[in-house]
């Protein structure tokens, strides 16, 4: 729907004098129903003052902090202060599309609020100076809803406005009914949900600019970034994927990464260290969240965790604007979309796809307690959050950070309809991770739904159609949907039961060889439903959250005392064994054993049918010193450490290396359907004995090329027989667990097999079958 600029009201030209407000001569300001004012939030600078009855003139600017705005007495004489503002012509602006968008007749801004009665226009120029950037006043407009609204949405058209540098934001007044669910409050200048590009702070975790406020920008100046003639999109099928979770500023933050310290940290960053990723192999990328965040939410109040820096970024304040202090030098929010189009477009150019973990099921705006007031809340609380209108308005909480996504609300679906749709066309991303999804299953109340209208609508969306959609399938609530998530056969699921049962069974836990069995196989049990495959199943062993892999091998317990929460946060079911030290040691037979099992775990891994996933640093055995909840420290507990990859990039990198790069060569590891009875045979006829702890299986390849693999989680030697190889073939030793490097993987082969193989504790065997 649009609406006709001129449909509603004439334009009108504003000027002012000595801070007040006046209409151009021939308009009355009666016939004015929009009206602009200066620093607004004083009303006694709007009235008439006469020079003579006073010399000085009390001034209060808008303080676009959000905190209580700021009195200052202005030194110069009433007729002194008199200064030409530009002037512009206002229209009343339509509804669509919400946020900026530049028209005809100049800058339109349109916003959603069903609730608020009052909505005022905020905006910095950028040839004001200091006093109307972030530390100071703002020109203000007063929308008129009977002018400047369609339905629900405010609007408003200028013209004449700069096309780029412009910061800008709402104040909005409503019902203070807090109990109705309404958190209304017109002090605070709040970011447009719709805003493309946002700017706060410029350098990451400057403290000098903690209390930081961010406000919407945009840029109308810059010509469309060049894609390239040559460029093309990867479409890489799913069963082919091999995803690696990363982070982009704790890639290459580390001095170690040998970078420049401007580059350190950004998306050119990691444009520089694409050739670590193809030497490692894989060819997909899961960024950690990186739509705008406050790295200093935690340090606006005292409390134990006001040491911390986050991270992570899960805690979102808008859905369009990426990162902008992941743009190098510190150069603002239009660079940052730039330079992520630039690392997007060079990650395709070495055939990595490239997918986003989002985060829609809360914001940064935090609880009703400690409230972060920097958007929806202030907006329209009761339409964007979960709110329990049962008990006093309080927002509702399935995402244990204090809020909840009012996700099926049809204004809230459209806005993460937009948004992600706006990321695969503006930026070309091949995919997308949701952050506890099972919220996205959640009524208004917070009740489960069987058929989530936001789940089927990401499933069916057109634009979205060639993405990767994949759920974290849990949520803080309890909606445990492993197996179970509504998928309409396009939504893949992290299989949260895969890390659970490999650890348990490579660990050496009883009981395990059969589930185990199902694990590797795809996970059939799960996912063999009507047209899902294996592939929906994304496996993985270790994520953001929890131990990396070294210290799943090296904790029987988590270490968070650095987090500040006394060692309450953070899951304390890890199903880890630290191999009998807890901790870091120098016993050369148990880091022999941990080395052992890490070398299992990603073979497991990378032969299971699915999509498996690994962590950044996991390659060259990361540490976080047993914090399983490392989202607040920018430091070495969560950056990549270069150096250490240098040392080990002979051994523990190497197999890591050619093991993905196996996977990807041989095509019984990545069937499209389920296993069938002539694709696997498992040499076992003792599945129900629970103490056995060993598990051998051969995977048939169509030309001959069979691979058998044997795990044994028993603290002694298996000797174990091995069947006879496909005609004209003999078995050579690819994968022995247990051998130094570079014997423990040789990718042509090491003939001489026999009728038998020992098997050496806590290790395995991958064997292929060769002409």
């Amino acid at each position: 729907m649009k609406v006709a600029l001129h449909s509603l009201a004439p334009p009108f030209t504003w000027q002012t004098r000595n801070g007040g407000a006046f209409p151009l001569p021939g308009r009355s300001r009666n016939d004015a129903r929009l009206k602009w004012s200066r620093n607004a939030s004083i009303s006694s600078i709007r009235q008439r003052l006469s020079s003579k009855a006073r010399s000085r003139v009390k001034h209060r600017t808008t303080n676009a902090y959000g905190r209580q705005a700021q009195e200052r007495v202005l030194e110069e004489e009433a007729p002194e202060m008199a200064e030409t503002t530009p002037s512009f012509k206002i229209f009343p602006g339509q509804a669509f599309p919400l946020g900026v968008s530049e028209v005809d007749n100049g800058i339109n801004f349109s916003i959603f609020s069903q609730h608020a009665t009052a909505v005022t226009l905020c905006l910095s120029l950028p040839q004001r100076g200091g006093l109307d950037r972030l530390d100071g006043g703002m020109n203000e407009y007063s929308l008129d809803p009977h002018v400047n609204k369609t339905g629900d949405i405010w609007h408003i058209c200028i013209e004449d406005l700069p096309r780029s540098g412009v910061l800008y934001g709402y104040r909005m007044d409503g019902p203070k009914d807090w109990d109705k669910g309404h958190r209304f409050d017109s002090i605070n200048v709040l970011l447009d949900p719709y805003a493309k590009l946002v700017e706060g702070r410029r350098n990451f975790g400057d403290p000098k600019h903690k209390l930081s406020k961010f406000l919407g920008t945009y840029d109308f100046d810059s010509l469309p970034f060049d894609w390239g003639d040559d460029y093309a999109l990867p479409n890489i099928p799913e069963k082919d994927l091999v995803i690696y979770e990363m982070n982009v500023r704790a890639f290459t933050a580390d001095q170690s990464s040998c970078l420049d310290t401007n580059v350190r940290g950004t998306y050119n960053g990691l444009i520089e260290k694409i050739p670590h990723l193809l030497e490692l192999g894989i060819n997909a990328v899961e960024l950690l969240p990186f739509f705008e965040f406050d790295e200093f939410e935690f340090q606006r109040r005292p409390n134990p965790r006001d040491h911390m820096i986050n991270t992570w970024g899960y805690s979102t304040i808008n859905f369009f604007a990426p990162m902008s202090r992941y743009a190098s030098g510190g150069r603002g929010a239009v660079s940052a979309s730039r330079e992520f189009k630039e690392m997007v477009k060079a990650l395709h150019g070495a055939g990595i796809e490239v997918i986003l973990d989002v985060v829609y099921n809360h914001t940064n705006e935090v609880d009703d307690e400690h409230p972060y007031t920097t958007s929806f809340r202030g907006i329209d609380n009761k339409v964007y959050y979960m709110v329990d209108l049962n008990n006093k308005g309080q927002l509702l909480n399935f995402s244990g950070c204090g809020n909840t996504l009012n996700c099926n609300h049809p204004v809230v679906m459209e806005l993460i309809l937009d948004s992600l749709r706006h990321w695969v066309v503006e930026y070309h991303v091949d995919g997308f991770r949701f952050d506890l999804a099972s919220v996205l299953c959640r009524g208004a109340d917070g009740s489960p739904l069987s058929a989530p209208p936001l789940i089927r609508a990401i499933a069916k969306d057109a634009t979205l159609s060639r993405c990767k959609i994949i759920a974290e399938p849990w949520d803080c609530g309890g909606l445990y949907l492993v197996g179970s998530f509504p998928n309409w056969d396009r939504w893949a699921e992290w299989n949260g039961k895969y890390r659970d049962d490999l650890r348990r069974f490579i660990k050496g836990d009883p009981g395990m060889k059969g589930t185990f069995a199902t694990r590797v196989a795809g996970s059939a049990d799960l996912y063999r439903r009507n047209q899902r495959k294996p592939y929906h199943s994304v496996n993985f062993i270790i994520a953001h959250d929890g131990f990396t892999l070294h210290d799943l091998v090296s904790y029987n317990f988590k270490h968070n005392e650095a987090n500040g929460e006394g060692g309450n946060d953070g899951t304390n079911d890890n199903f880890s064994w630290n191999c009998g030290v807890e901790g870091e040691t120098e016993n050369a037979d148990i880091l022999a054993l941990r080395s052992r099992q890490m070398k299992n775990f990603h073979l497991a891994l990378m032969i299971s049918q699915g999509t498996p996933m690994m962590l950044m640093g996991d390659e060259y055995g990361h540490t976080r010193y047993g914090n399983n909840n490392s989202y607040g420290h920018d430091t070495a507990i969560n950056n990549f450490q270069w150096q250490q990859l240098d040392a080990r990039k002979s051994g523990h990198f190497r197999f890591f290396s050619e093991v993905i790069k196996y996977r990807r060569m041989h095509q019984v590891f990545r069937h499209e359907n389920f296993l069938r009875k002539g694709d696997v045979t498992w040499h076992e006829d003792n599945w129900d004995n629970s103490d056995s702890k060993f598990l051998a299986f051969t995977l048939h390849d169509n030309s001959g090329g069979d691979i058998y693999l044997a795990f044994n989680a028993h603290d002694y030697v298996v000797k174990v027989s091995i069947p006879p190889p496909p005609p004209k073939r003999r078995w050579s030793r690819v994968v022995d667990t247990n051998l130094p490097s570079p014997d423990d993987f040789v990718c042509e082969g090491v003939p001489g097999v026999g009728s038998t193989y020992n098997v050496a504790p806590y290790s395995s065997i991958l064997l292929e079958a060769k002409l």
